[in-house]
């Protein structure tokens, strides 16, 4: 084998070569050209030269477009493409097109099924090598992408790049069809299947289908009866890291979700998108029966018992029922004599929190109730409606 000789990263000194035969020189096609910076070996010395720039770090062919440099002058050509748009690979299976053939190779694994990447710990393989890389980390823990604004670290740069749009607020990717935006372009793609209907993911048992496979796997434990997500805290078990998450926060007592209008603080984002509504007045659930609406659509089922006089939620100690289980509750205090909300002013207590605000406003002297037609004020609703029947008797019944 040919070795470098005097200066290891001079490109111009190399010793010659002794006589072989061509025999031998085929059967060697070897690495015959040895760098002594490192272990590489190459079998023309033009490969080794261009090897030698990854240690002095010359980089001589320069875009004069961007200002980028290059080691190597086919880098420099595959780089003008970003400029030029130009995509010359093109996949004769359903005519992708590639500015580089490499990742034409890499896409054609699509059409093979072709994974030649193998993870030497459990044995998945993957079509590219960088899918493999990436995979390790499972098995090493490494997570060398760190935020720099709160120091989480992930696995994966993309990961970090998408955890990145929770502090600048960036939704780069929009919905042409309602003009949703979003941080992800995952999210995106389950979004449009809230326009298309699409639910990919069926279920084996029962056949429901799902839009994610995230909710194909979470709905399988209805059927498995898994809980393997656990609070250290209280032990209580969930099926969703998702439901344990907001479960955490019932003892850290955690708010993260904020309203910018009001500064109401909510532990789920979900319950903040309901609140919002409060503000804009937006009522999406309709009752098909009558021209109500409703915030949220637990309001409009209460609302539909008024119609069909259902009341699912029975006391366990009389069997008095009721249409909506907050009523239950209240009830059954009836029984069990708790008096859960205090006055912070004298020691009264109440069973319902509605009878506390009521006893407030005696403290208080507030009337927020108001007559329509004199303007006289009452600190509860049904006064208004005394008064009414007492004052404006005669201008009600004309």
């Amino acid at each position: 084998m040919e070795l470098l000789t005097a200066d290891p990263l001079s490109s111009a000194s190399f010793t010659s070569m002794s006589p072989m035969s061509k025999q031998t020189q085929t059967n060697a096609n070897e690495k015959r050209y040895s760098c002594q910076v490192c272990p590489s070996a190459f079998s023309r010395i033009s490969h080794l030269k261009t090897h030698l720039k990854t240690h002095t770090g010359e980089k001589p062919y320069s875009c004069q477009v961007c200002g980028f440099s290059f080691a190597q002058n086919s880098h420099l050509e595959t780089h003008m493409r970003v400029h030029t748009g130009e995509k010359p690979y093109i996949c004769k299976v359903c005519r992708s097109a590639f500015s580089q053939n490499s990742h034409l190779k890499t896409h054609m694994y699509i059409h093979t099924g072709q994974k030649p990447h193998i993870c030497k710990v459990c044995d998945l393989s993957f079509a590219q090598n960088s899918h493999l890389k990436t995979h390790m980390f499972i098995h090493t823990g490494a997570k060398p992408h760190v935020c720099q604004v709160c120091s989480t670290a992930f696995s994966q740069n993309s990961h970090l790049e998408a955890h990145m749009r929770i502090h600048t607020g960036e939704k780069p990717y929009r919905c042409e069809v309602c003009e949703s935006s979003f941080s992800q372009k995952s999210t995106l793609k389950f979004h449009m299947r809230t326009h298309t209907g699409e639910k990919p993911y069926r279920c084996k048992i029962c056949g429901c289908s799902f839009s994610k496979n995230s909710n194909l796997k979470s709905h399988m434990r209805t059927h498995t009866k898994e809980k393997p997500y656990s609070c250290d805290i209280c032990g209580s078990a969930y099926t969703e890291n998702s439901s344990l998450k907001k479960h955490i926060r019932t003892h850290t007592g955690e708010k993260p979700y904020s309203c910018d209008i009001c500064g109401s603080e909510f532990a789920q984002n979900s319950h903040l998108d309901t609140h919002m509504r409060k503000h804009t007045g937006f009522r999406p659930y309709a009752c098909t029966l009558c021209n109500s609406a409703f915030s949220t659509n637990s309001h409009l089922e209460t609302h539909i018992r008024t119609h069909t006089g259902e009341k699912p939620f029975c006391c366990e100690v009389c069997g008095s029922r009721f249409s909506q289980n907050s009523t239950l509750k209240a009830h059954r205090r009836i029984h069990s004599g708790e008096r859960p909300y205090s006055c912070q002013i004298c020691d009264a207590s109440f069973s319902e929190n509605s009878t506390l605000k009521k006893h407030t406003r005696r403290h208080t002297n507030e009337k927020p109730f108001s007559c329509e037609m004199c303007g006289a004020a009452f600190a509860q609703k049904s006064y208004v409606k005394i008064h009414m029947k007492k004052t404006h008797s005669s201008i009600v019944s004309d």
